[in-house]
Formats: C-alpha cells, structure tokens, sequence
C-alpha cells in the first residue's frame, strides 16, 4: 500500500475514480451527498494536484483511495467553536476522502487519517481540522476512533445549497 502525492499524468484516472465512488454512492446511500462530476470532480483533482494538495492511495498499481490534505478550510472556519484559537494556515484540512467501496471496513480509512496526522505534525501544524455531512455516521465514526473531537455543527460553506450545516471535528496536535 503507498500512499503518495498524486502525479499530473493521474489526474483524469484519479477524476474518473471519484467518479465510481460516487456513482457506487448514489447507488446506497451517498453519506457526504457528493455530486457525481461536480464535487469531487476531475475538475477538482486537477486544481489540487497543480497546488501538491491531491493525495492518492495504491495498491498493485491501481487507485483504492484519494483524499486533499491542505491548509485551505475552503470554507469559513472562524466559525467553529474550536477548543484552540488558532489562524488559518495553522492547521491542516482534510478534504473529499474517498476509499474504493472494495476496501470499506478493511483498516485504510484509519491509515490514511494516521499519514495525515503525521503529515500535519512534520509540517508544523497545531492541529487538523474537517467538516463533514451531519448525517454521513460512518465518517463520524472513522475520525472520532482516531480521536478527532466533536466541536458543533456550522453554516462554513453558505454556498453549497443543500447541504446548510456541517459538522466540525478538529484534532490538536499539541500537548
């Protein structure tokens, strides 16, 4: 298993591989109410990867993960009741995770979540910071087993229509 900056040359399979987690999504039960071709889009992909921010996961050559891992909120974050006050840019942000439904409940979720944890902390960061669908449960459950911490519900992204709250987990990286 590797996991690793996404190449540019990968950006069209890494777009269509969002592209099947959403289509499996609309298909049970789309927890974080992606939008196939919208969010998380090739579109997307390539923005994120031209910044060094798109991360992928491989195993036997193919792509079974992708997630953003930056310092940009994308989102209003001075609204969360965060236990630390800190400013933008000292804090990671972990963005449209995505794991191969073929690889549910096998373990990498929580491995990808422990790269980014140890990503932040060689970075210098204080903390790591995420918003995520009130109703998606299982992201629920995989960041709060890692020990992420509930902070509040929260209007960060008024843009986003039809989703009119998320919740706000952080995690300090500080003693």
């Amino acid at each position: 298993m590797q996991i690793r900056k996404c190449k540019t040359e990968e950006v069209a399979a890494v777009g269509a591989f969002y592209d099947t987690v959403v289509e499996y999504l609309d298909s049970h039960t789309n927890y974080p109410k992606w939008q196939y071709k919208i969010y998380p889009s090739e579109e997307y992909v390539r923005a994120m990867t031209a910044e060094g921010f798109q991360y992928i996961c491989k195993e036997d050559g193919k792509t079974v993960a992708a997630f953003v891992l930056n310092r940009d909120p994308e989102g209003d974050y001075q609204k969360g009741k965060w236990s630390v006050d800190l400013q933008d840019g000292e804090f990671m942000v972990i963005h449209a995770l995505a794991v191969d439904p073929k690889f549910h409940k096998t373990g990498l979720g929580k491995k990808i979540i422990e790269f980014c944890i140890d990503t932040a902390r060689r970075s210098g960061c204080k903390a790591i910071r995420l918003d995520i669908v009130p109703d998606n449960i299982p992201a629920k459950h995989l960041y709060e087993s890692v020990g992420f911490t509930y902070v509040g519900d929260e209007d960060v992204r008024p843009e986003v229509e039809h989703i009119p709250k998320f919740s706000m987990y952080e995690m300090n990286l500080e003693d």
